[in-house]
């Protein structure tokens, strides 16, 4: 089992910045593929962004790509999603997801990749 604990979300201005973390426990973080997904009321869950296991590459949804940024620390067991100029349309809560592999992160971008869940942190993105 792997246990994830998302933190960092919160009330932003539109233009504004946060810094969402996910902290991991109970494998071996770096054997970890790691995601991010968002859901807003009413919609599905979409991806955000993938990052692979030693965060050697990652890969973006077309919608926050150039102001989001997934990087990871494999001694601190966690991950994390530096997310720039929030717009009121990435008002969501934020999933983290962890996927045992080796793969490029481009085989990460479905939420049924994913083995582990986090229990999300709301981002509110005021205009």
């Amino acid at each position: 089992q792997v246990q994830l604990v998302e933190s960092g979300g919160g009330l932003v201005q539109a233009g504004g910045s946060l810094r969402l973390s996910c902290a991991a426990s109970g494998r071996t973080f770096r054997d970890y593929a790691m995601g991010w997904f968002r859901q807003a009321p009413g919609k599905e869950r979409e991806f955000v962004a993938a990052i692979n296991w030693n965060g050697g590459n990652t890969n973006y949804a077309d919608s926050v790509k150039d102001r989001f940024t997934s990087s990871r620390d494999n001694t601190k067991n966690t991950v994390y999603l530096q997310m720039n100029n929030l717009k009121p349309e990435d008002m969501a809560v934020y999933y983290c997801a962890a996927k045992y592999g080796f793969k490029d992160s481009t085989y990460y971008r479905t939420a049924s990749s994913y083995d582990y869940w986090g229990q999300g942190t709301q981002v509110t993105v005021s205009s």
